[in-house]
């Protein structure tokens, strides 16, 4: 199996299983985005313990890029402080960022070492239309982030 199929195989198995579906009962923080060109929707919730997040729960619907893309965000988040949150953030779109290299912020000694299956959305790079559909949840994330706490 190639890395192509293999990464395919992460974007699926997400896109099918997603993780941390559904929603907070009481979030401290939710955000809702839509991506207007093909109508990706994802909303985030979360719950923070002290400055990490403790919960996060994401729903929405669309296409397989921008709902495995939330799914793989969902887990790499749990744990992690908004400073954590926000280099991660940088990271991944470094990553899918078109005026740069692929594989920046990535460590080509241990994959998976960095981003973990986000890597698995490098290829989306190929298709300039669909870097929206990866970012979309990245970028509703940040607006939670930012907004007012709903407690």
């Amino acid at each position: 199996m190639s890395l192509e199929d293999l990464y395919r195989e992460v974007i699926l198995d997400h896109y099918r299983s997603p993780r941390n579906k559904g929603h907070l009962d009481s979030p401290d923080f939710r955000a809702e985005g839509v991506n207007p060109l093909c109508g990706d929707e994802i909303t985030i919730d979360l719950a923070f313990d002290g400055d990490q997040v403790s919960q996060v729960a994401i729903s929405g619907q669309g296409c397989s890029i921008s709902q495995s893309s939330a799914s793989m965000m969902s887990e790499a988040i749990k744990g992690k402080t908004k400073g954590e949150i926000e280099d991660l953030t940088k990271r991944f779109r470094d990553m899918m960022s078109l005026d740069g290299e692929a594989d920046i912020g990535l460590d080509p000694d241990r994959p998976g070492a960095v981003l973990g299956d986000l890597e698995s959305l490098q290829g989306v790079r190929k298709y300039p239309v669909r870097i929206k559909c990866a970012s979309l949840g990245w970028n509703v994330l940040l607006e939670a982030l930012d907004g007012e706490p709903l407690t």
